[in-house]
């Protein structure tokens, strides 16, 4: 019996398409994350309907060797790997301390609204903010006076 391995080539995909560059390039960001194996690991916590708070686990590094940044609607945590104690030998090194890279999608209208580092977690705190012109509004229903439209002329 032959097996055949089919894969997903998404630059060949990508060029028989037109008008679909944000989505191979959030396709591309998500394997991208994928291959990163879960490190660091991180919570997505919801505080409400309009706030959310993303906890990275970053035990051993300082606020220099981060950097958080939002482009469009992508935020993105990276770290720099600390430079280690070269004079200590280590029995066993279970605390990682490699450059990382995650990404985040953000829904429109959503910010960054502040960055923490508190006791090895950055903590994002972000918040919907929807401009008034696009919030549902009420429309107000006036009453007339009695009588039909021919009355008033």
């Amino acid at each position: 019996m032959t097996r055949h391995i089919t894969t997903l080539e998404l630059p060949a995909l990508q060029g028989a398409t037109i008008g679909f560059d944000k989505l191979f390039d959030e396709l591309d960001r998500q394997f991208a994350n994928s291959k990163s194996n879960g490190y660091p690991p991180y919570n997505l916590a919801e505080i409400n309907e309009n706030e959310w708070m993303i906890s990275v686990a970053v035990a051993g590094f300082s606020q220099e060797d981060l950097d958080v940044t939002i482009d469009r609607n992508v935020l993105t945590i990276e770290g720099s790997a600390p430079s280690g104690d070269d004079s200590v030998n280590y029995l066993h090194k279970g605390i990682a301390g490699r450059s990382f890279r995650r990404q985040f999608t953000l829904a429109d209208y959503v910010y960054v609204k502040d960055a923490s580092l508190d006791r090895g977690i950055l903590n994002v705190h972000l918040e919907r903010e929807v401009p008034e012109e696009l919030q549902p509004k009420n429309i107000k229903i006036n009453t007339t006076h009695s009588g039909s439209i021919e009355d008033r002329s």
